[in-house]
């Protein structure tokens, strides 16, 4: 997997959760809380998953075989779809289940000191872990706000790491809130209570994470600014004249397919198209370098035909509409 895939951030995500997971099981045995439980469950949930993320980056580097011609770079898109199922069936059904069964049969908490103690140790280790998280997205996020760079990062990797880190703290401190208040009033539904938030905001952040990798598994184009750099690098003003249509698709999170038709001179000979479709994808990939399958078809852009019909992109040599790649 390569450094933009977050293996650093995945790595350090579930040695925490490894580690939280025994802790909050070891506090639900003397506790009895069911906070501590589902919590458990949760982190266990949470290291299954980013053993998933690991495993899809390495099945990704398989090479390409007659049979999948385009490699295998979508294995990184199964596997975090895997991811949140596993989510919302593993820790969020769970989670709901086990406040309903608190809510309806409450009892004490135990020992409180070991829940206690345990979710501070586990907000401290997933902070350091969402910590890690946010270092390694910063420079592919540029500019973006949080929000758009999940809905935009094509590598799945580093938004599900961020969106379960902040699961995970946001949980954590519902099910110290359950607790503590479970504590000041000896009512244990209070625990149920806190299990039964954890449930619904595990289940919430498994639907954003499913509707996130349904869309790249479908098939996403470049980027905005991508698209920009290929028209750019395509037209040379000599040989390329203009780009008469084009159609970019994401076949991994770093290897992109480029299609496009491109105007060239009516006169030039075969040889004289040939070299400049050579130069025009040498230009593409020295401008994008994740541009690695390239299909490029000389046509003579013609204004009547063009100009013809309610949708010039239907029009042979017509132009795509402002906006559509």
């Amino acid at each position: 997997m390569s450094a933009s895939g977050g293996t650093k951030a995945i790595v350090a995500a579930l040695a925490a959760n490894l580690a939280i997971a025994a802790a909050k099981f070891v506090a639900f045995l003397f506790s009895g809380s069911s906070s501590m439980l589902a919590e458990s469950v949760h982190s266990l949930a949470d290291s299954g998953n980013q053993g998933l993320l690991l495993l899809g980056g390495k099945k990704a580097q398989r090479e390409a075989t007659p049979q999948h011609p385009f490699g295998y770079g979508r294995e990184r898109y199964i596997y975090a779809f895997l991811v949140s199922i596993v989510l919302f069936s593993v820790g969020g059904m769970f989670a709901i289940y086990e406040g309903y069964e608190k809510i309806k049969e409450p009892h004490e908490i135990e020992a409180w000191y070991w829940p206690v103690g345990v979710l501070v140790f586990a907000i401290i280790a997933e902070s350091f872990s969402f910590r890690t998280a946010i270092k390694e997205s910063n420079p592919l996020r540029g500019n973006l706000s949080w929000k758009e760079f999940v809905r935009r990062a094509k590598a799945p990797e580093l938004p599900v790491v961020l969106l379960e880190d902040l699961g995970a703290l946001v949980g954590l401190v519902l099910a110290l809130g359950g607790v503590g208040v479970a504590l000041l009033t000896g009512n244990g539904v209070w625990d149920g209570i806190g299990t039964l938030c954890i449930g619904v905001l595990l289940i919430l952040i498994a639907l954003v994470l499913a509707a996130e990798t349904k869309s790249l598994l479908l098939g996403e184009s470049a980027g905005v600014e991508e698209v920009r750099k290929i028209e750019g690098a395509l037209v040379d003003g000599d040989t390329v004249t203009r780009v008469i249509h084009m159609r970019t698709l994401h076949l991994g999170p770093e290897e992109l397919l480029v299609a496009a038709k491109i105007a060239v001179q009516h006169d030039d000979t075969a040889t004289e198209v040939a070299n400049a479709i050579n130069a025009a994808e040498a230009r593409i990939r020295a401008a994008v370098p994740i541009a690695r399958v390239i299909y490029l078809e000389p046509d003579i852009f013609n204004e009547s035909a063009a100009a013809a019909g309610v949708n010039p992109a239907k029009a042979p040599g017509g132009p795509t509409p402002d906006g559509a790649h």
